[in-house]
């Protein structure tokens, strides 16, 4: 498991290109058979990805790396498919996840496990995990159980459908909120204007992007704002003094999770576009 530390305003400030990828951008989520770990220390927030082809896939910890008997022993987890279908078995129960379903994992499951139904199309699962003071139920959020907003308009090319799956009014969690959000075809923005959350920070994971564009995620202070160019499959790490907001070069997808105090969805503060800089 990477440790990624936090980050002040004030270093960001002076931060290089590459030292801002080095600390805010994830390169390397969804390698095949294996399940790759970061955890970091904002919210200790862990994000991970598994895709199983020739194998099933465990979800394990360390002593060294959480000081646990198993994953889960005090932690939440949130899953994501982007991919084929797949099952993930949670103490022997099997939840099947076509892509874009979701599943939440409360606090003390014991075994959690991947599996692809397909090697030829595999299951591409994105992992979130923060801590947890109690027990919620494991859910599966299908299509049925996704609370759809539609937000934006062709005029600002920012034409979006905001899927919300674990939420205050959906699949309870301890402190986890996680969707995914999708731009019509010929819109490109995403959170435009932008805005901040003071109370919690944020996980941005790019995916449908086609492998000869990108979006260009822009994160910092309303007042020194950066960009970075994330290509598919990349997520992008946001704390609560940063912007995240996005342009593609084309339409695409990403999915957001969040932790923090709250759950409230308009529990952020708004930068006009005028005042960015």
């Amino acid at each position: 498991m990477k440790t990624l530390h936090a980050t002040d305003p004030r270093t960001y400030a002076r931060m290089t290109t590459r030292e801002l990828r080095e600390n805010f951008l994830i390169d390397s989520l969804f390698p095949n058979d294996t399940i790759p770990l970061i955890y970091w220390e904002v919210d200790r927030t862990i994000i991970g990805s598994a895709v199983p082809v020739r194998r099933s896939l465990k979800l394990e910890a360390t002593e060294k790396e959480l000081a646990a008997d198993y994953f889960l022993q005090r932690r939440e987890l949130g899953v994501l498919n982007i991919g084929g279908t797949g099952l993930v078995e949670v103490d022997g129960q099997e939840y099947p996840l076509a892509k874009q379903e979701s599943l939440y994992v409360g606090r003390g499951a014991r075994d959690v496990v991947f599996q692809s139904c397909s090697t030829e199309d595999a299951a591409k699962f994105f992992l979130i995990s923060y801590p947890a003071h109690c027990f919620h139920p494991t859910t599966l959020i299908g299509a049925s159980q996704t609370n759809r907003l539609e937000l934006g308009s062709q005029h600002t090319s920012n034409c979006r459908i905001i899927s919300q799956q674990i939420h205050e009014k959906g699949a309870a969690s301890c402190q986890l909120v996680m969707g995914y959000t999708e731009l019509a075809p010929g819109n490109v923005w995403n959170t435009m204007p932008p805005h901040t959350h003071q109370r919690r920070s944020e996980v941005y994971l790019y995916f449908d992007v086609p492998d000869d564009q990108a979006v260009f995620h822009f994160m910092g202070p309303g007042q020194e704002t950066r960009h970075l160019a994330v290509a598919n499959g990349q997520a992008v790490l946001s704390p609560i003094w940063s912007i995240h907001s996005g342009v593609g070069t084309c339409a695409y997808k990403f999915a957001w999770a969040m932790g923090g105090e709250n759950q409230r969805f308009d529990d952020m503060d708004g930068i006009s576009i005028s005042n960015l800089r």
